[in-house]
């Protein structure tokens, strides 16, 4: 199956259902498939054919959505750009991808015309659109050619092309609808940016369960609230860091309908879980485990009852645990209540094949048909796993290694602050200090945050465990899509308020 007969096929039995809805147009079913039909034959007279890759620098929304569908359409290749790439990061992708066209909305033309690119007009496209005819374009894609290549952030070296097969996009999205126990007719929040595996799979899962797919350009607490209120959506997929946003507004009290929740991205802190379960009283609470590379890892199916927990693979996936070396082979696994690393089958049908033109990328991460994430998991004695952080971000402080998600999880409860993360910097006598950055609830002193953390890591860690040191920032880096940037940090790009 591929991506393009998804949508087709989904206009056929729900022609008159509500498709897209949220900040901008409103469209059916079939209304949808009929305009992706329309831009689709703008975008081939535009040149664009069969395998060719097509940039996208736009904000999220029903454009974004719009566009890549109907790049499916003519068996093309989407390309979407994350909007936190600065000029040179996006000349990188544009020109490593070799792009034929690119396409931006009127926030990102700046950029992308810095980088050196002179970008179509979405605008100009929309308008060109509402001329041409809405009939099945002909041809369109198999199920083994390329649908997207996503790129990823890049925290380390330049952004790595990661192209995903119509086969895999669509069985990612059958697998999501299934594990985060999605009903037919869903509606659901598209505001997970679609550069980001999350804002598609919610995207696609949506037309697969024929839902309705609530479009929001850029996340804020406060416009989100009001959509999930006004639009009745009722599943959320979003990251830990977006929950904690609105839970600080008033939507959850005003959504009774909201009653499925699922996450990914970033671990969730028990704190964070028992907030939500409180809040929304939730029927389904889902951990979503897994990368761009390979959707599904694990999935943890109640978070409720097992707050942390990632569970057990997918249901498209195949784990193991091996000793957190490099160059282990995957036969090694470790015993059990040992800490590993997470290698994944990569005889999923959700898998990508390997890295876009990068064989060394390719040497590292693949070996012997697995997948090596780089993530560190315990296996509980129910088998389920529970992920301890990154091989690159465990702290080894005096000879013992040190996982920051464990002292993040205890810290996070200090009422006096509202976000923290826990990197290992670099120390003459340990090797590696402690160290805890926090930023301070609203109106507290940072000396008297940083202060009452310290004192509070007394009281709930071990002395190995305790950070060395505590610095009050006003905010703790973050990708696009949430996920920390410790190596910021490490690296001493922040601006210290206080520290204790």
């Amino acid at each position: 199956m591929d991506v393009a007969t998804t949508l087709t096929w989904a206009a056929e039995r729900y022609p008159h259902r509500r498709a897209v809805g949220g900040a901008g147009r409103h469209l059916t079913y079939r209304a949808w498939d009929a305009r992706t039909n329309q831009l689709a034959r703008v975008l081939a007279a535009a040149g664009v054919g069969r395998g060719d890759r097509v940039a996208l620098a736009l904000a999220g929304g029903e454009p974004l959505a719009s566009l890549h569908l109907a790049v499916q359409k003519l068996g093309a290749v989407s390309v979407p750009l994350s909007t936190r790439f600065g000029p040179e990061e996006l000349r990188y992708c544009i020109d490593d991808a070799a792009a034929m066209l690119v396409v931006a909305d009127e926030a990102n033309a700046a950029r992308v015309a810095a980088a050196g690119s002179d970008p179509r007009s979405v605008t100009e496209l929309d308008a060109l659109a509402e001329r041409e005819s809405d009939a099945v374009v002909p041809g369109g894609p198999g199920e083994d050619d390329t649908s997207v290549m996503l790129y990823t952030s890049g925290t380390t070296g330049k952004p790595k092309g990661v192209p995903r097969s119509h086969r895999a996009e669509h069985s990612a999205a059958v697998a999501h609808a299934v594990q985060s126990q999605a009903r037919n007719g869903e509606t659901v929040l598209g505001v997970m940016p679609m550069f980001h595996t999350m804002g598609l799979r919610t995207l696609l899962a949506s037309i697969v369960v024929g839902g309705t797919w609530v479009g929001q350009p850029a996340f804020d607490a406060e416009e989100s609230a009001e959509l999930i209120v006004a639009e009745g959506v009722s599943s959320l997929y979003l990251v830990p860091t977006i929950y904690w946003s609105l839970l600080r507004t008033s939507c959850f009290e005003r959504a009774p309908q909201l009653d499925h929740l699922a996450y990914a991205g970033a671990a969730m802190t028990p704190a964070l879980a028992e907030q939500l379960v409180e809040a929304v009283s939730p029927t389904a609470f889902v951990n979503h485990f897994g990368s761009t590379e390979i959707y599904t890892f694990t999935i943890g199916p109640d978070v409720a009852a097992k707050p942390g927990s990632a569970g057990r693979a997918g249901v498209f996936s195949r784990v193991r645990l091996v000793t957190p070396e490099v160059g282990a082979p995957t036969d090694a696994l470790v015993a059990p209540g040992e800490q590993g690393q997470v290698i994944v089958s990569m005889q999923s049908p959700e898998a990508f094949a390997g890295y876009w033109q990068r064989p060394d990328a390719d040497a590292k991460a693949i070996h012997d048909g697995w997948y090596y994430t780089g993530d560190l998991a315990v296996a509980d004695e129910d088998g389920d796993l529970w992920v301890a952080g990154r091989v690159d971000d465990m702290i080894n402080s005096g000879g013992e290694n040190i996982y920051p998600d464990e002292i993040e999880a205890a810290l996070i409860r200090c009422p006096e602050i509202d976000d923290v993360c826990v990197v290992g910097m670099p120390d003459e006598r340990w090797g590696h200090a402690v160290t805890a950055f926090v930023v301070p609830v609203r109106g507290l002193d940072p000396i008297a945050a940083a202060e009452k953390t310290a004192a509070y890591a007394r009281e709930v860690l071990p002395s190995l465990k305790r950070p060395k040191r505590v610095i009050a920032v006003r905010e703790i880096p973050r990708s696009g899509v949430g996920k920390t940037l410790r190596r910021t940090l490490v690296a001493g790009d922040y601006e210290g308020l206080a520290n204790a």
